[in-house]
C-alpha cells in the first residue's frame, strides 16, 4: 500500500507510527506545511486513561512521552478569594513541541517518510491507496468539499487566547476573576518544569469593554498578567501567536470521500475546557489503524472506521458542548457561594457527579452539603448543619405548601380513563407512587373539556363524575403519604382527537374524532385534522373551561395546580412562532404570543386559593429552526413569574414533527438552569434523569430547585424511599403498614453502600501522580 498523510500533527503522526509498525512494507509519507521544529501553542493534556491506551498501542513512544510529562492529581478552582482542590483526577501535561518531536522521531525510526515545508494537496494523490487528511481545524480540503462532508461550523461567541507562563502549577487550575469590564477565566496547567499553559477566556461583551480587540499581543499579555497577578506574581506571561479568537465546533455528517478520510481536528473539534482535542485526534488515529487491520480493502476499512468511531466522537463533542456553554455563561453563577460555584464547575460536563465526587473528595462534598443546608435554613427551615441531608432530601416551600423533599414524579399520560373519569388503575398508580415518598407528584395532563382531550383515554375535570373520582384519589394520597399532589390542566389543541399512545402516538383517530382548534390552522402531521384557527369567542370559552376545572380542582383537594403550555398543545401553539402564524394581537412578537396563555393563567390564578402554588410547564426550545429562542424562553418564564407563577416546569420540544432533540443524560436540565438563573424563578427539570446521584448533582450545582422523573417511577414506585435509605434520610414518611420494610431497606443500605464504596475505592487504579509519590515508610 501507499499512504499519504497530509498534516504532521499528533493524529497523522500516530497513525503513521501504528500502521508502519504493523505493516512495515507499506509506503507512508507524511506531508507538513511547517518546519519540524515550528512550535504553535504550549502544552497538551492527557488523562491517565488515555495514557493507558498509548501504552497498549505503542510502548516505545509511550515510554518517551511519560518521561517528559508533568503529572498532577488535583483540580484547583480559584473563585472569590477561595481555592477548592479536588483530587483523584489523574492528568498529565507535555509541551506540544515535545510531543511532536517524540512522534516524529518514532515515525522516522520506523521508516516513515516525512516531508516538511510542503503544501500538499490531498487531491494530488490519485496513485495512492489511502489519503489521510489531517491538516487541522482549517482544513482546505474539507472546506473545498464541505457540501459532500456535510460540514457544520458552530463558531462559539466567547473569545480566548493561548498563552504560557513560567509559573509552576501543581494542579489543573481554573481561575475566575470579576473585573471592571466583566468576568475573565484562565484554564492553566503545568506541562514541563518552569512552563505552564494559560488559556484566557471571556465573553464577547467583556472582550469589547476591555478593548482587547485593539490590543497587540504584548498588550493582551500584560492585561492578563494584571488580572491574574495574585496567582502569577512575578512570573512572565509568554506568547506565541497568541491571538484572540473564537472556538469553532466542527462536525461532519460524512468523514470519507473516495479513498480520502478526515482525521483529527479536520474531522471534529472538542472544546479545550475538557482537554480532549489531542486525545480525540490520537484516538481517531487508533480507530483508523484498527479498521485497516480488520479489513482487507481500504473502502471497507474506511466504512468500518466511520461507523465504529462516530458514536464515541459525538459523545466527546457533546460533553465538550455542555462544558463550553457553562463557561460561556459563567456570569450566571458568580453570585453562588464559592463552594457551590466550584461544584458546578466540576460537574458541568456530566462526567463527574455528586457521588463520585464524594468518593474522591468527601470533605469538599461535605462542605457543599453544608452550604446547601445553610440556604435551606435561611429560607426558614430548621435543618441540621452538622449532619446535613443530601440536597434531594432538603425541604422546599412554594407559597404555603412545603415539600418534604425535592423529588417529583413527572406528569405522564396513562391513556386509561373512561370518558375522562380516572378509575382504579389511577388510584393504584398514584397511591403507590405517593407512598413511595416523592415530595411532589403530578397528575397526567387532565383536560378541561371533552374536546380538549388528546385521546379518548385522557383524564378530564369538566363534570361531577370526574371530580368525584379525582377526590377519591387525592383523599387516599393525603391519608397515606406526605407527598403533595399537583393537578396538571391542559388542552390538546391541534394534537387532539388522536390514538392512544400504544396504538400510534399523535396519529389521528380513524373514526370517532372531534373538532380541534389551535392558534393557526396548521395540522401536526400532513394527514392530521386541520385545526380551526381560534376566534376570540373560542378563547373566552377556553378560559371559562380552565377556570371551571380550577374550581373543581380546589374542591377535590389538590395541593397545587399546573398549567400545561408545552409540547405543542393548545397554549404552546400560541407561544411558538412555528405554530402561531397569526397577524392579530395574539401573534407576531413574543409578547403577543404570550397574551392568550397569560389570560388563561391569570384567570386560573384568580380562581385558585392565594395560599396554594401554581406552576406552568413550558417547552424551552422547539428543537427546530425558526422556533423559540433561548432569550424568548427566559422572557416567557419571566412573564409567567410576574403573573404569579411559583415554579416553571421546564421541558422541551414536541411542538412540531420536524424537531430534532439532542438526547442524552439530563438533556433538558440546561434549559431549566438558564431560566432559573436568568429569570430568577424556581424551576423543575425533567428529561432522562434516572438516578438519585443525578438528582443531587443537579440540585447542588444550582441547576434546578426540584427534579422530576417519569419512567423511573413507572418501574419503581419506591424510588425515593430507596434513595432515602441510601443517603440515610431516615425521616422520610412511610405508612405504618410498610414500616418493617422501611426498617429493613435502611439497615441493608448502610452495609450495601459501604461495600460498594469499598469496592470502588479498591478497584480505582492509582493515578500516575499518586504512583510517582515517594513511598511512606512503614511504622516500626
Amino acid at each position: 500500500m501507499r499512504i499519504a498523510i497530509v498534516g504532521a500533527g499528533p493524529a497523522g503522526l500516530y497513525l503513521a507510527i501504528l500502521t508502519k509498525k504493523r505493516f512495515p512494507e507499506t509506503q507512508i509519507t507524511v506531508y507538513e506545511r511547517n518546519r519540524p521544529d515550528d512550535t504553535f501553542g504550549f502544552g497538551v493534556v492527557f488523562s491517565d486513561a488515555t495514557l493507558d491506551i498509548f501504552e497498549r498501542y505503542d510502548p516505545e513512544s509511550y515510554a518517551r512521552i511519560t518521561e517528559e510529562f508533568a503529572y498532577w492529581d488535583d483540580i484547583a478552582i480559584h473563585v472569590k478569594g477561595e481555592v477548592h482542590r479536588i483530587g483523584g483526577n489523574g492528568f498529565c501535561g507535555c509541551a506540544r513541541s515535545t510531543l511532536l518531536t517524540i512522534l516524529q522521531d518514532r515515525a522516522r525510526g520506523l521508516g516513515v517518510e516525512m516531508v516538511f515545508q510542503t503544501e500538499a494537496d490531498p487531491e494530488e494523490f490519485d496513485d495512492h491507496d489511502l489519503v489521510v487528511v489531517a491538516d487541522g481545524i482549517n482544513s482546505a480540503y474539507r472546506q473545498r468539499h464541505a457540501e459532500h462532508f456535510g460540514t457544520t461550523v458552530d463558531l462559539r461567541p466567547n473569545r480566548f487566547a493561548w498563552m504560557g507562563s513560567t509559573k509552576p502549577l501543581d494542579a489543573f487550575t481554573f481561575l475566575f476573576r470579576e473585573t471592571e469590564w466583566g468576568p475573565f477565566i484562565a484554564h492553566a496547567y503545568q506541562y514541563e518544569r518552569g512552563r505552564s499553559t494559560w488559556v484566557f477566556e471571556t465573553d464577547p461583551d467583556t472582550f469589547a469593554r476591555a478593548g482587547l480587540g485593539l490590543c497587540s499581543e504584548a498588550e493582551s499579555a500584560a492585561r492578563m498578567k494584571a488580572i491574574f497577578a495574585d496567582v502569577l506574581g512575578e512570573h512572565e506571561i509568554l506568547t506565541n501567536r497568541s491571538i484572540w479568537r473564537q472556538f469553532p465546533m466542527i462536525r461532519n455528517a460524512r468523514w470519507v470521500r473516495g479513498n480520502r478520510v478526515l482525521l483529527g481536528d479536520a474531522k471534529a473539534t472538542a472544546h479545550f475546557s475538557i482537554g480532549s482535542g489531542t486525545k480525540l485526534a490520537m484516538e481517531d488515529a487508533i480507530a483508523l489503524y484498527e479498521a485497516l487491520v480488520a479489513e482487507a480493502e481500504v473502502p471497507s476499512a474506511l466504512t468500518r472506521f466511520e461507523r465504529g468511531r462516530r458514536e464515541e466522537v459525538e459523545k466527546i463533542q457533546h460533553a465538550a458542548d455542555v462544558s463550553l456553554v457553562w463557561f460561556e455563561h459563567v456570569a450566571r453563577y458568580l453570585d453562588f457561594e464559592p463552594v457551590q460555584f466550584a461544584f458546578g464547575a466540576m460537574t458541568r460536563a456530566k462526567a463527574i457527579t455528586y457521588d463520585n465526587l464524594r468518593l474522591r473528595a468527601p470533605d469538599f462534598v461535605d462542605r457543599m452539603d453544608r452550604v446547601f443546608a445553610e440556604g435551606v435554613r435561611a429560607a426558614g427551615f430548621d435543618v441540621s448543619l452538622d449532619t446535613p441531608a443530601a440536597p434531594m432530601f432538603q425541604p422546599f416551600r412554594l407559597r404555603e405548601m412545603v415539600l418534604p423533599n425535592r423529588v417529583a414524579m413527572a406528569p405522564m399520560c396513562l391513556y386509561s380513563a373512561q370518558e375522562g373519569v380516572p378509575g382504579d388503575f389511577h388510584l393504584v398508580h398514584y397511591g403507590a407512587r405517593a407512598i413511595g415518598g416523592p415530595g411532589l407528584m403530578f397528575t397526567e395532563m387532565t383536560c378541561v373539556s371533552r374536546d380538549a382531550r388528546i385521546t379518548p383515554g385522557c383524564t378530564g375535570l369538566w363534570n361531577d363524575a370526574q371530580e368525584a373520582a379525582w377526590t377519591r384519589i387525592v383523599d387516599f394520597v393525603h391519608a397515606n403519604a406526605a407527598t403533595k399532589f399537583c393537578l396538571q390542566l391542559g388542552h390538546a389543541g391541534r394534537k387532539g382527537a388522536t390514538k392512544l399512545m400504544w396504538e400510534g402516538m399523535d396519529r389521528p383517530l380513524p373514526e370517532g374524532g372531534w373538532e380541534v382548534m389551535s392558534a393557526s390552522p396548521l395540522p401536526y402531521f400532513p394527514d392530521s385534522t386541520v385545526p380551526r384557527e381560534m376566534t376570540r369567542t373560542d378563547m373566552e370559552a377556553v378560559v371559562a373551561d380552565f377556570v371551571a376545572a380550577t374550581e373543581r380542582a380546589e374542591r377535590a383537594g389538590f395541593d397545587m395546580l399546573e398549567l400545561h403550555c408545552a409540547h405543542g398543545y393548545l397554549l404552546a401553539s400560541f407561544l411558538s412562532p412555528l405554530t402561531n402564524h397569526r397577524t392579530d394581537a395574539y401573534g407576531g412578537t413574543v409578547q403577543n404570543r404570550l397574551r392568550f396563555p397569560l389570560d388563561v393563567f391569570s384567570a386560573m390564578r384568580a380562581a385558585w386559593p392565594a395560599h396554594k402554588p401554581m406552576s406552568v410547564r413550558v417547552s424551552a426550545t422547539d428543537w427546530a429552526e425558526g422556533g423559540l429562542t433561548p432569550e424568548e424562553s427566559v422572557a416567557i418564564a419571566s412573564a409567567f413569574r410576574d403573573a404569579g407563577v411559583d415554579l416553571v416546569d421546564v421541558s422541551t420540544g414536541q411542538t412540531v414533527r420536524a424537531s430534532r432533540p439532542l438526547y442524552g443524560r439530563m438533556f433538558q436540565t440546561p434549559f431549566a438552569e438558564r431560566i432559573r438563573n436568568e429569570a430568577g424563578t424556581a424551576t423543575m427539570c425533567v428529561g432522562n434523569i434516572t438516578t438519585p446521584d443525578q438528582i443531587n448533582t443537579i440540585l447542588a450545582a444550582g441547576r434546578a430547585d426540584i427534579v422530576a422523573l417519569g419512567r423511573p417511577h413507572l418501574a419503581d414506585p419506591g424510588f425515593t424511599l430507596r434513595a432515602a435509605a441510601w443517603y440515610g434520610a431516615g425521616d422520610i414518611h412511610c405508612p405504618p403498614q410498610y414500616a418493617p420494610g422501611k426498617d429493613q431497606i435502611f439497615r441493608n443500605a448502610v452495609r450495601d453502600r459501604a461495600d460498594l464504596e469499598d469496592l470502588k475505592m479498591r478497584g480505582r487504579p492509582k493515578t500516575r501522580a499518586e504512583l510517582r509519590l515517594p513511598a511512606v515508610p512503614e511504622a516500626s
